[in-house]
């Protein structure tokens, strides 16, 4: 398990899967928001070393969506997914794949708890086709999106 700052992510030790809990000064509609507003999106997912285009955002249950994340070397990384289900201020439930390994798709679930005082808490669960999939993902940088990603989001918010 790994924490850092107030993001906390935890490779599942029975099932390839990774959970993700984090909390945020903004209520869920607020943090739900920033999850399915194609303008919000691009201020905040990912590394900051990292910038995103949107070529598809459409966050609805049916949707799907597409984006490439561009290093300042010019490096692009393309992800897709689809929205199975989209229920608002409450839950996100789509699939993900890093595009050079598209047949490696997970499915993530997104739920936004009301906590006491206007804030919210989220969390994620992913679940990988395999275990060496999930470390692969691990792996990857993940964590350094993740943390950045959601410290972005707490600039995005206030």
């Amino acid at each position: 398990m790994t924490t850092t700052l107030a993001t906390t992510i935890e490779a599942d030790p029975t099932v390839p899967a990774v959970r993700i809990t984090r909390e945020f000064d903004a209520t869920p509609a607020a943090v739900f928001r920033a999850h399915v507003d194609p303008e919000l999106v691009v201020q905040w997912l990912g590394p900051r070393r990292l910038t995103m285009t949107l070529q598809h955002w459409d966050a609805r249950t049916g949707g799907a969506y597409r984006y490439t994340h561009v290093g300042e070397d010019g490096t692009e990384h393309h992800f897709l997914g689809s929205f199975h289900e989209v229920r608002r201020d409450e839950r996100i439930v789509q699939t993900f794949a890093y595009v050079p390994f598209a047949d490696q798709v997970a499915l993530e679930i997104v739920t936004f708890t009301e906590l006491p005082g206007g804030r919210c808490r989220l969390e994620g669960f992913s679940l990988f086709g395999s275990f060496e999939g999930r470390d692969a993902m691990l792996a990857s940088g993940m964590e350094e999106g993740v943390v950045q990603g959601y410290e972005r989001l707490d600039e995005v918010l206030s």
